[in-house]
């Protein structure tokens, strides 16, 4: 540009009429008569910024040399590394850690391969393992596009639960190939995190690889997610007065996330005293009347809806107490909530867009939770998985159980004391230090408990 205040004034202008925010003017180059300038936008979206892009191209004497995105920029060679926890300074040091002493510890591990757990990273690693086929609400965008997730998840498991863990990213959708090659990689691994995989296949996956491994496999769409709810749920039901077992609970969505909520709710004891449990997805309440019903279906229609009533998911809305759904956008409305029960609960969890529109339910309901960090009552899933797998590891445990999930939930839940709750308020912040100990505390007890001693719901 040319080096002149007054053309600084427009181009500042030029970004404010946009709606963007300038936050910060530097100099890169200067010249007698051009300068180079690096500008700083806060902006909305990639739009936006698309829009300054051209408005700032179409100048007189202006040139837009590069355009950086701060999120790109963060993403460029990756978020995670692989660093050494031993110094290699010297000869001695190497005989050591390498060529000849690892062969003693190498033997010894032929000798009683359980050792492994702490002798090897296997005593503090997770394989993030995705297919690419339900990744976050981008859908099936494959495992090379998922990567930049699963490294995210990697980072999240370090960042709150010191755990090394691996972005493994399989080039294949066939239930068959992803079973064999994560049996063929779980040597290496203390648990596996199963992630992003679109259902029905997920509960096969899952199922497969839990009867054949003896390290703890879990999906965090499903267990992270109904582990968060319940724990949420448990808390907003104190601030209304209510109890799990006697309120009116429906659901929407009955995939992998709808599923293990489902799941764990009736473990938890929802509708043991006169309350009950209606699932609905696209085709509406799930009851004995539908005959489009696959296995996973028919196993809800068997522990759900106790009256066999059938509709829409409006229908089964009036006067619930409880909404949860993982389902889609927008297919709610204000008007609907106004139908539920007084005090009600509704928790709105499709991202980034919810079933409705928040502001509009709180207006009827007197406690509202999404799945957005830009409102109140996040159900965030980051929540539970890090304390989750630090229990597992810490405890050496072989499996993950049901009895733990009910741990993990009632502990994230317990974090919040009595004087902290209220309708804004009842789950706790990520960062809340409090949160990954207390869930891996829980996690383990259970894990390293007599399996009679283990609660039985």
């Amino acid at each position: 540009m040319p080096a002149s205040s007054q053309i600084v004034g427009e181009i500042t202008t030029a970004v404010g009429k946009l709606g963007a925010v300038v936050t910060a003017l530097d100099v890169a180059e200067s010249h007698a008569d051009r300068l180079v300038l690096d500008m700083t936008c806060l902006c909305a979206d990639a739009e936006q910024v698309q829009s300054i892009t051209e408005t700032l191209r179409s100048m007189p004497d202006f040139v837009v040399r590069r355009v950086s995105d701060r999120v790109f920029l963060l993403h460029l060679g990756g978020k995670i590394e692989v660093a050494s926890k031993v110094a290699l300074r010297t000869r001695d040091d190497l005989s050591m850690a390498y060529t000849p002493g690892v062969a003693r510890v190498c033997l010894a591990i032929a000798d009683r391969p359980d050792d492994a757990r702490r002798l090897t990273v296997k005593r503090n690693s997770v394989a993030v393992v995705s297919d690419g086929s339900a990744v976050l609400g981008l859908g099936n965008i494959g495992p090379t596009a998922a990567i930049p997730v699963m490294e995210g998840k990697a980072a999240l498991f370090k960042r709150f639960a010191d755990i090394d863990a691996w972005p493994i990213c399989l080039d294949t959708q066939d239930v068959d190939e992803i079973v064999r090659t994560v049996t063929l990689l779980a040597p290496v691994f203390g648990g596996i995190n199963l992630e992003d995989i679109a259902a029905p296949r997920c509960f096969e996956i899952e199922r497969r690889l839990r009867e054949l491994l003896d390290i703890p496999v879990f999906h965090d769409d499903q267990h992270g997610t109904a582990i968060v709810v319940l724990a949420a749920l448990t808390n907003a039901l104190r601030v209304v007065g209510k109890s799990l077992d006697s309120v009116r609970i429906v659901t929407s969505g009955t995939g992998a996330a709808g599923t293990a909520i489902l799941r764990l709710l009736l473990r938890a004891g929802a509708g043991r005293a006169g309350g009950s449990v209606i699932a609905s997805d696209i085709g509406g309440i799930i009851s004995p009347a539908r005959g489009d019903l696959d296995d996973n279906g028919r196993w809800i229609c068997k522990h759900t809806n106790p009256d066999k009533v059938s509709g829409t998911l409006r229908d089964a809305l009036a006067g619930a107490d409880v909404f949860i759904g993982v389902s889609a956008p927008a297919i709610l409305t204000g008007a609907d909530v106004a139908t539920m029960a007084d005090d009600a609960i509704v928790f709105a969890l499709a991202n980034p867009d919810p079933e409705v529109d928040p502001a509009d339910a709180r207006t009827y309901a007197a406690i509202v939770a999404t799945g957005r960090s830009d409102e109140p009552n996040q159900i965030n899933n980051v929540l539970a998985f890090p304390g989750v797998f630090r229990g597992l590891l810490d405890s050496r445990a072989h499996d993950i159980t049901e009895d733990m999930l009910l741990a993990a939930a009632y502990a994230l839940a317990a974090v919040l004391r009595e004087d902290e709750i209220n309708p804004l308020y009842i789950v706790p912040s990520v960062f809340d230090e409090r949160v990954m100990p207390a869930v891996a505390e829980a996690v383990s007890a259970v894990a390293q408990a007599p399996a009679g001693q283990r609660h039985r719901g």
